[in-house]
């Protein structure tokens, strides 16, 4: 399968020229499929940020390439505006972003911009809703009358509202608790499944990760050090310790037991798979 995205070689350097000069992606190299749901995860400073506003043409490269279906984006920079309706971008804490007066407002500016307009328009704007879980009511009501976990709604649905290819969610459970993560987390999970579009997640949380993507990118000092499926990528647990990052509490569990002499896979990630490599100890059988 072709990519929907190819990351080529990409490095971006801040402050050229100057003392501060310094990389915040090096050389990397990524592919992003149609149709997956893609986790990106890594530390403060591991460079996912940077990487991202690559992806939809906020950043230029200062060597390599971003690719959408095969073309380099910058080729043509006229083009730029078109990519970032098809790669939409959705920032951690985007409700400071809000400013119509209205929700249903708010999240009509981006598909009114592309030329929506009248029963079209309000269709989208209902759909768009819809997937992250605002009833109707709320479209009329200011944004700045809702709960925080409410704005953080408005604001993904303002991006899902122009229909994107690819959705790149920037840390969206951060601040929120944990009812509110997991039901949000729902929301992105039945978008991803009703559209079938390319969803990004980006999290410092490998719990997060794990529970809902197909494939995990795994960022550290400036590049990608892993990239697999949840069990490729958490079969290195001592790759990602010494990369600083945490994985699933699960996972440590299974890795404590091999580390005491339990003949059992450390890549487990889920409670369901600890439970049937344990069943399978105590039957005899080879575990899971």
């Amino acid at each position: 399968m072709e990519p929907i995205i190819r990351v080529d070689h990409l490095t971006h350097t801040y402050g050229q020229g100057t003392p501060f000069c310094r990389s915040a992606v090096k050389d990397v190299c990524l592919d992003i499929y149609p149709g997956e749901l893609l986790g990106m995860i890594g530390h403060t400073g591991s460079g996912k940020s940077t990487l991202i506003q690559h992806l939809n043409g906020l950043l230029k490269p200062t060597g390599g390439k971003i690719l959408f279906h095969g073309r380099d984006i910058w080729a043509e920079p006229g083009r730029i505006r078109d990519i970032r309706f098809k790669v939409g971008l959705v920032f951690q804490y985007p409700e400071y972003q809000l400013f119509e007066e209205t929700v249903g407002k708010d999240i009509a500016f981006g598909p009114r911009n592309m030329g929506l307009e009248g029963d079209a328009l309000r269709e989208r704007v209902e759909e768009a809703a819809g997937f992250v879980g605002l009833s109707p009511d709320l479209l009329d009501k200011s944004p700045f009358e809702l709960s925080g976990g409410q704005k953080r709604r408005v604001a993904i649905a303002g991006v899902i509202a122009m229909m994107p290819e690819v959705l790149i969610l920037d840390e969206p459970s951060a601040g929120l608790d944990p009812a509110g993560r997991d039901s949000l987390l729902n929301n992105i999970r039945s978008y991803h499944a009703a559209t079938g579009s390319t969803v990004v997640l980006v999290s410092h949380s490998m719990d997060e990760v794990a529970e809902n993507a197909d494939r995990i990118a795994v960022l550290a000092d400036a590049g990608v050090v892993l990239c697999g499926t949840p069990r490729e990528v958490f079969s290195h647990g001592e790759t990602l310790e010494a990369v600083g990052l945490t994985v699933p509490q699960v996972t440590k569990v299974a890795m404590e037991l091999r580390r005491r002499g339990v003949a059992i896979d450390s890549a487990i990630y889920t409670v369901e798979d600890l439970r049937r490599a344990l069943d399978a100890l105590r039957e005899g059988g080879a575990p899971c």
